[in-house]
């Protein structure tokens, strides 16, 4: 339903930063003009330094998420049901974490669905805080997308300290999502979206992987079953006792959005996880593995590599990028993921002895940040997996297709209140109601993305693309496939021709960078 200004009010609804703002005083320390502004370990951002006493790496077991099953199915749909509560959490060993988690666990419960086949999710809050569930890389219709004023309020009623001045369409105590799958398969993840709280909603523990089969993709002699392994990479502070550190301006999420100065930049925290395990293990047979890796932290870049290296061949073969396979393999040594970027590998461990140890490390990293976790080459095999040299039918856009160029830069600056410089968009705070671009529906569009200050991984909802270049010349080596986020260097631009097809409303682009993007750093088109 839809909600005038007047019942906002009423409801005491949290509105954009950038609408925040002129409320005053409280505002001020939310962007200091001076400010954190800092790369940390080629990540925007501050590192928290965790208080608890954080385990050895390498011995805690890597968990895997349960995968959802349907409440029920017919001819056409399968339905799901999921509750979003607090739960407590075995994270670091002999203490107990209370998380903010789908069916009350982090990561959630893995679905997995079916191209064609319709996914309908109903989302019930049994949280204090209003939440938003975004499929993303889901080709949706808008008021299923997860856009950040289309709250789910709280099933006991909500109260806030704050006020609003836009509407959205809300839900109370429930929302049902209905997930048309209309794309081929790809390795998807839906995570909390709310507006100006994102960040610390996530960080909670508000995500959980969403998995895309079809029969192409099945077809191909990849590894399956137990050899196809999600991976979930996110980094976390704990205090003593095991509680997670976040630097909110209000601990309770409920009113004054924002984060204490010096992380505004981003939040980083100093233990890597898996899955939710810090620096786990995975025992695994001397054959080839599938591992669909997902960068879910708020702020931090990884570079990833195996120590050792194999004697013989590369690292990672990809075989898929964010919106699924790629046309035909590539080979990497190290590969840099930026935050919500997935890359869909094969590891090939029949090169290692058996009880070798191979660490998947961070190059990005320094301490502990610089390992992720071990594989245990335990035993022998039997393995009829391989890679295809054509892996699946892969549509290239051309320039030519292009109707319309549009320009976008990400920065710190362009907008300034009180002595306050912002993050924007073309120099724009995000705003609800402004729309910044009209693409047509079926349109290919070539947008430029620039962005200044540090680096920023641009996410645009809906609409898949390719990268066309880089820094005016070829795309990068982590650019093949269809993307649904592009990573930039501070300065750093790149071209994408990105096709808007499926359906017509509002959507979202914006930085990845969870602080960032709660910080305004977020900008509206309409596909029309």
């Amino acid at each position: 339903m839809k909600i005038p200004r007047r019942e906002f009010l009423k409801l005491g609804l949290v509105g954009g930063a950038g609408l925040i703002l002129p409320f005053g005083a409280s505002a001020c320390s939310l962007f200091p003009k001076g400010g954190a502004n800092v790369e940390t370990d080629s990540s925007a951002g501050n590192v928290l330094r965790s208080t608890a006493r954080l385990p050895e790496p390498f011995t805690v077991p890597l968990p895997i998420p349960p995968v959802a099953k349907p409440v029920r199915s017919d001819s056409i749909a399968d339905y799901y049901e999921i509750t979003q509560k607090v739960g407590h959490a075995e994270i670091l060993p002999g203490m107990k974490t209370e998380v903010w988690g789908y069916d009350g666990i982090f990561p959630g419960p893995t679905i997995e669905s079916r191209s064609g086949r319709r996914t309908i999710v109903t989302h019930r809050n049994e949280l204090h805080v209003p939440t938003v569930v975004h499929l993303h890389g889901g080709k949706n219709p808008h008021e299923y997308d997860g856009y950040p004023t289309n709250l789910v309020l709280p099933v006991g009623g909500w109260h806030s300290k704050d006020h609003s001045s836009h509407s959205g369409d809300i839900s109370k105590g429930a929302k049902e999502y209905i997930y048309p799958v209309d794309q081929p398969a790809a390795t998807l993840w839906y995570h909390d979206h709310r507006m100006d709280f994102t960040g610390p909603q996530v960080y909670k523990g508000l995500a959980g992987f969403h998995l895309i089969h079809d029969d192409e993709e099945e077809r191909l002699p990849l590894p399956k079953g137990e050899r196809d392994i999600p991976l979930m990479i996110c980094d976390r502070a704990f205090a003593e006792g095991g509680s997670m550190i976040y630097p909110s301006l209000d601990p309770s999420l409920s009113g004054r959005p924002g984060v204490k100065p010096d992380y505004m930049s981003g939040v980083l925290g100093d233990c890597i996880l898996v899955n939710g395990a810090p620096w786990p293990y995975m025992e695994v047979t001397n054959t080839r593995y599938r591992f669909r890796i997902l960068n879910a932290s708020n702020a931090r870049r990884y570079k990833i590599a195996l120590d050792p290296p194999p004697k013989q061949g590369p690292s990672f073969i990809q075989v898929g990028s964010d919106g699924g396979l790629l046309g035909k393999p590539l080979h990497h040594y190290e590969i840099q993921i930026a935050q919500a970027g997935r890359f869909d590998v094969i590891i090939d461990f029949s090169g290692y002895s058996i009880g070798e140890k191979v660490t998947l490390v961070n190059r990005l990293g320094d301490g502990g940040t610089a390992r992720i976790m071990r594989f245990v080459v335990a035993r022998k095999g039997n393995d009829d997996s391989h890679v295809p040299r054509r892996l699946g039918d892969y549509e290239s856009l051309s320039p030519s297709q292009a109707k319309e160029t549009r320009e976008f830069t990400f920065q710190r600056g362009g907008a300034e209140r009180n002595g306050m410089t912002l993050w924007t968009v073309n120099g724009k705070l995000f705003d609800p109601q402004r729309i910044d671009a009209y693409p047509r529906l079926g349109a290919v569009e070539r947008w430029k993305i620039r962005t200044l200050n540090v680096p920023h991984p641009i996410h645009i909802h809906l609409a898949r693309f390719q990268v066309l270049s880089r820094d005016n010349g070829a795309p990068g080596p982590y650019d093949a496939g269809w993307k649904d986020t592009v990573d930039l260097d501070s300065g750093g631009e790149a071209e994408v021709l990105a096709k808007f097809d499926g359906y017509r409303g509002k959507y979202v682009f914006h930085c990845h960078n969870l602080e960032h993007e709660d910080m305004a750093m977020m900008d509206n088109f309409e596909v029309v």
